[in-house]
């Protein structure tokens, strides 16, 4: 077994980090790698400044911040300001030694851990009051390509942005991720990890090869084990279960590695072309945006378009589709937003792509008697459309929100568009950032076998996402009350969540709901880990037995236990 308590970091290459720049990186090309992990700056605080301890030469942390610390306000919580943390510290590593220690701290103390890397946590994992010690890896954030192992890493803390910079500027390649830049990698890649490149290239998880994780074992020991997708690899299933079971479950992830299945197989380590070893991404998007105005929509009008939209999702998201490149969201916003909008992309380079764009649109609104207004359209460069196009991506808000989530096998039925229009335009609320983002799903995402990886959901067509914002704490109630009452309705047939069935296949682990937890809010008869992971729960929590037997890793919604409900 390919593990140790004190080792030092696993994998050369060259390493970009969002405090650094690599002096050449971009024009040195595919082939020069460095022959060690490029140290990072003392930066932020300086190495060794913290009570946890000094840093290696060149590492950040660790830096311990406590209460009476200025810092602590803003390190104990996250972009959700519904949730603020009452730690008795947060430590900030920079090495996944410095995680080994401060896992290893917490077992000893007995004081219950927990991790950070984006902070974009739905729920509070992060923030309950029976968390004592926050691990945050923000400072952990190398990018790069590792030789040794023929595969590119992304360490928990690199912000999807940054690592889709590093990866495209240095090697033209990326991975099929979200389409906010700053959310962290440690907690996307581990729940699935899907974005406007899935349709053409699976979700991130099709495309993990390995992972370091600091792991406790039944004796209070916290290990670094390295595992991959090997079919010879001992510790195989724990990386199976890294595809999909959501953070805070079995461990701490130090370093993810990214190669594509079947990529560069048979080479000699170093031998393979890095830029053959993940997808890479079209050179330009051809990009849309259109909006549809409230005043003068009516119940039919708002319904066709939505139906049109779910049939056009069933008709075109089988793996190999002509409309594979493209990827679509239909936001329907409350109706004190003024207007809703759609947002798609396409790859630019695609035949008659511009037609297909202009065919797609004219599918949606078609029949619906009120037309679209065009706000934006243009063929831009991929990268520049993925981190600053305003289409999909957004400022990191920090406010106040609560989300829901669903996966469709089909279009939507009558009683389901009807349950949207009443919510969306009830007078009772006003919430201008009160929407459901229902992207287009399937494609290569379908292409695997549901016990393939974690997550099981294999043969959806749309993914929904509802969620409100808002600002005050004194409009909580007011907007839980309204999304909880909007999805209850949506989804009455079926015991007020989108239980598996022809029509819904469940949740989204990664858009986490702790209303799943309770009967009041989930009367299907069918428990909040069947509906993130449906049959492949037992095996996770086989997995958690045998990695995190004590239950160190634990939240509202880790993984059980066996025997734990």
């Amino acid at each position: 077994m390919r593990e140790s308590r004190a080792t030092g970091e696993g994998g050369a290459g060259r390493r970009f980090s969002r405090r650094q720049v690599v002096a050449g990186a971009a024009a040195v090309g595919a082939g020069a790698v460095l022959t060690g992990p490029v140290g990072r700056a003392a930066a932020d605080g300086g190495a060794g400044t913290g009570a946890g301890g000094a840093g290696a030469p060149g590492v950040f942390g660790p830096l311990t911040v406590r209460p009476s610390d200025r810092r602590y306000a803003d390190l104990a919580r996250g972009a959700n300001r519904r949730w603020t943390g009452t730690p008795d510290a947060v430590r900030l590593v920079g090495s996944a030694d410095q995680v080994l220690t401060a896992v290893q701290e917490a077992v000893d103390t007995g004081r219950k851990p927990a991790v950070r890397s984006g902070g974009h946590c739905y729920e509070d994992f992060v923030t309950s009051d029976d968390v004592r010690l926050v691990i945050d890896t923000s400072f952990l954030d190398g990018v790069g390509y590792d030789p040794a192992r023929r595969a590119f890493f992304i360490e928990p803390g690199a912000r999807l942005g940054d690592a889709y910079r590093a990866l495209y500027k240095g090697w033209g390649v990326t991975v099929p991720g979200g389409t906010c830049p700053t959310v962290g990698a440690g907690g996307h890649i581990v729940g699935g990890g899907y974005g406007a490149l899935s349709r053409l290239h699976g979700l991130v998880v099709d495309h993990l090869y390995g992972i370091e994780a600091v792991v406790v074992d039944a004796n209070g020991t916290a290990r670094k084990v390295f595992a991959t997708r090997e079919e010879n690899d001992p510790l195989r299933e724990l990386l199976w279960a890294h595809t999909g079971a959501g953070g805070g479950s079995l461990g701490v992830v130090t370093r993810y590695w990214m190669r594509s299945p079947g990529a560069g197989a048979g080479g000699a380590a170093g031998g393979a072309d890095p830029a053959g070893l993940l997808p890479q991404p079209p050179s330009e998007l051809l990009v849309s945006t259109v909006s549809w105005p409230w005043e003068g929509m009516t119940e039919a009008a708002f319904c066709t378009i939505l139906r049109n939209y779910g049939r056009w999702c069933e008709r075109n998201s089988a793996p190999g589709s002509p409309y594979a490149s493209l990827f679509s969201q239909l936001k329907p916003a409350h109706r004190s937003a003024g207007s809703f909008s759609m947002t798609t992309q396409i790859d630019a380079s695609v035949p008659g792509a511009a037609g297909l764009l202009d065919a797609f649109l004219a599918e949606v609104g078609r029949g619906a008697g009120v037309a679209y207004r065009v706000d934006d359209r243009r063929t831009i460069p991929w990268l520049h459309a993925t981190t600053s196009w305003p289409g999909f991506t957004a400022p990191d808000t920090t406010m106040r929100f609560k989300a829901k989530s669903a996966y469709m096998r089909k279009g939507f039925p009558e009683d389901q568009l009807k349950a949207f229009y009443r919510h969306l335009t009830r007078g009772d609320f006003a919430g201008p950032m009160s929407l459901v983002m229902i992207s287009a799903y399937g494609g290569r995402v379908n292409a695997v076998g549901a016990g393939d990886t974690a997550v099981p959901q294999r043969d959806s067509v749309m993914k929904l996402h509802y969620v409100t914002f808002w600002q005050d704490a004194a409009d909580d109630a007011r907007h839980l009350a309204w999304i909880r009452e909007f999805y209850q309705d949506v989804y009455a047939a079926s015991g007020g969540v989108p239980r598996p069935g022809d029509v819904t296949d469940g949740c989204f682990v990664n858009y986490a709901d702790a209303d799943l937890n309770e009967a009041r809010w989930n009367g299907s008869g069918v428990p909040w880990n069947e509906l993130y992971f449906k049959g492949n729960y037992r095996r996770l929590q086989a997995a958690k037995a045998r990695w995190d037997p004590r239950d160190v890793f634990r939240h509202a919604q880790s993984v059980r236990l066996p025997g734990g409900s």
